[in-house]
């Protein structure tokens, strides 16, 4: 795992100093070296910063130049499947002189160019500049699990892992973004594509960009998408031998490093099957870790993790977490670039921390939720589906506005019942929403008219447009396009990226994707009653018997307990501080004091917590004009 970050323009402006700055902002991705190369007539400019996995010898150090003397590139993941592309390139007459992944990847890219994408399994954002055919390019995987910032500015490009080294170049404005903004007072997040900094993007998932070094033209294109389902009728437990065949090789790829290896065991379905598959391929045992809450039996997951530890045999550690201290918070603040309000990047960041003592290297559990549809509301949405056959449009129409009005926002149940009474595809929005339309245009009010172009809902549905089939396929669909690329693998690549830890999900190797999304039908996916039904279907095979299957949980915090003490004051600390020219300070008091009341509003107070101290940070601006000590 690294960090990558580079300038390149039409003009000779590339400061070695600058990308200097903009590299080592960013260490923590890379503390084991650091490289760096400007082209003679300082137009191009390319920085890295490595972690080494594979081939830990300086010859794997970046940036990497091939034979030829054309292409170099800088690159940030790992390809999985490189030792099958080196033997293919290898029959072709390609010699290898390191033992590196990148080598593969520059020695793929002369033999197929931009088709080489296809051809990848893993995890990956790469910066590739082609003197033959002029050209820089940009790329991403498929899920978009490592990360990639890029800025234009006239015919200038500057790009990097981390927004925070974009920011470390006192060109970059730092001027807050109010459509993003909306975004992510809506969901948590910030959606592929947007950034909170006004002019900065995010490459999305399964994208490359090309830059032309003549012209300065920028061309953006999918390479990959998810398959339409496939309606021929399959038998359910040749799927279920398929599913361990392709886990098995997934996870036998990704526990191929130079360096050790554990596995992030939850307890939950999706990590202890990784746990399964890997005591079938490992010699030795396995090293497992978990982080437990003491006291919070609701969110406890260590005696689920120590049943599957002691069913495989596995080298298991267990950390007992206290309640995490609030000087956490802004360091996390710093490290995570945009704001999410995912409370578990603080349980994430622990359990990283753990590992890191004792491998580089880390297999998660993210993925199988969003491939083999695991969370309540693709079952409730197919349930609402059919009550709302029964409920005439009028009468939804008045429950909407009464929910509106007599249920406060904060209050449990109300983002159900908005769900069940919403047409769709708006109905697929409504489970997870943070705040709605209205309370955040009060919350807003002090910005004046920013309306978003498109609103958040109309982003959701936008994105449904590119999913077909059935509600759990487009369901499904949607929150492996939005919610586990902005959240899930955002809050994984920060909170271990900080402690120096690659962490590698098996689940989301291509091959499984296509599985999950274009071969399983909906039945073995999720019903009205039942959910992830094939991976229980291979669990009820390997996992032992006494592990409760059926609960969901994962890496969660005991955040309302939390806000009782020291950080609820410090939660209402920062609020009370927040801008008044961007947070109306009506709205902020109301939902505390809903809170105590025993409303369920400390994810969003944690949402708008997050926020407030990354703007402070980063010293964003939330004027129209970039304010000139906001630029460090």
């Amino acid at each position: 795992m690294c960090g990558i970050a580079g300038i390149v323009s039409q003009a000779p402006i590339v400061d070695a100093g600058r990308l200097v700055a903009m590299r080592d902002t960013m260490t923590h991705r890379g503390p084991d070296a650091a490289g760096l190369w400007c082209s003679d007539d300082r137009r191009i400019g390319l920085a890295h910063r490595r972690l080494a996995i594979i081939d830990l010898s300086p010859a794997g150090e970046q940036p990497m130049l091939d034979p030829s003397g054309d292409c170099r590139i800088v690159f940030n993941g790992e390809i999985y499947n490189y030792l099958e592309l080196r033997e293919e390139l290898e029959r072709d007459g390609v010699a290898f002189h390191t033992a590196s992944d990148t080598e593969v990847l520059l020695a793929a890219y002369r033999r197929w160019d931009v088709e080489c994408l296809s051809r990848l399994n893993g995890m990956f954002a790469f910066a590739l500049v082609d003197r033959r055919a002029n050209r820089l390019l940009l790329a991403r995987d498929r899920a978009g699990e490592k990360p990639l910032f890029y800025r234009r500015d006239g015919s200038t490009i500057a790009f990097a892992s981390e927004l925070k080294a974009l920011m470390a170049d006192p060109d970059c404005p730092r001027r807050l973004d109010p459509d993003a903004l909306d975004h992510y007072l809506a969901f948590g997040y910030v959606p592929d594509g947007m950034c909170l900094l006004a002019g900065v993007h995010k490459l999305p998932q399964g994208h490359a960009l090309a830059y032309d070094l003549q012209t300065g033209a920028v061309r953006t294109w999918r390479y990959w998408q998810l398959p339409d389902a496939d309606a021929a009728p399959i038998d359910a437990e040749a799927l279920v031998g398929e599913l361990d065949r392709l886990l098995l090789d997934s996870v036998r790829l990704r526990l191929i490093a130079d360096v050790p290896v554990g596995i992030m065991l939850s307890g939950g379905l999706d990590s202890s099957l990784v746990t399964a598959m890997a005591a079938r391929v490992v010699s030795g045992r396995v090293k497992t870790f978990n982080v437990s809450f003491p006291g919070h039996r609701g969110f406890d997951e260590g005696p689920y993790a120590r049943i599957v530890a002691q069913h495989f045999g596995t080298e298991h550690v267990e950390m007992a977490a206290e309640p995490a201290t609030v000087d956490l918070l802004p360091r996390l603040a710093h490290q995570y670039d945009e704001p999410i309000a995912d409370s578990s990047m603080v349980p994430t960041y622990l359990v990283s921390q753990m590992i890191r003592r004792e491998a580089t290297v880390a297999l998660g559990g993210d993925g199988g939720d969003e491939l083999f549809a695991g969370y309540p509301h693709y079952s409730w949405l197919q349930a609402h589906r059919q009550i709302r056959r029964y409920l005439p449009s009028p009468l939804r129409r008045v429950g909407l506005r009464l929910s509106e009005r007599l249920m406060p926002f904060g209050m449990r149940g109300r983002n159900y019942l908005q769900g069940l009474l919403h047409d769709a595809p708006l109905d697929l929005v409504q489970f997870n929403l943070y705040f709605d339309a209205a309370t955040r245009r009060r919350l807003l009010a002090p910005l004046g008219a920013h309306a978003a172009t498109p609103s958040p809902e109309e982003f959701r549905a936008s994105v449904l447009n590119h999913a077909g089939g059935s509600l759990v396929h487009r369901a499904t669909a949607l929150d492996f396009q939005t919610y586990l690329v902005d959240d899930l693998l955002v809050k994984v690549d920060r909170a271990s990226m900080l402690t120096s830890l690659e962490v590698r999900s098996p689940w989301l190797d291509h091959r499984l994707i296509g599985f999950a999304f274009g071969r399983v039908p909906d039945r073995l996916r999720a019903t009205e009653t039942d959910r992830k039904v094939l991976l229980r279907m291979l669990a009820a095979r390997v996992l032992p018997k006494e592990l409760d299957l059926t609960r969901k949980q994962g890496f969660s915090l005991p955040l309302a307990a939390w806000f009782k003490g020291d950080w609820g004051r410090f939660v209402e600390e920062v609020l009370h501080e927040a801008d008044p020219a961007l947070f109306d300070r009506g709205v902020i008091e109301k939902l505390i004091r809903e809170q105590r009341a025993g409303f369920a509003n400390t994810q969003r107070l944690f949402s708008l917590t997050m926020f407030e101290l990354w703007r402070r940070e980063y010293r964003v601006s939330t004027s129209a004009r970039p304010a000139r000590d906001a630029v460090a």
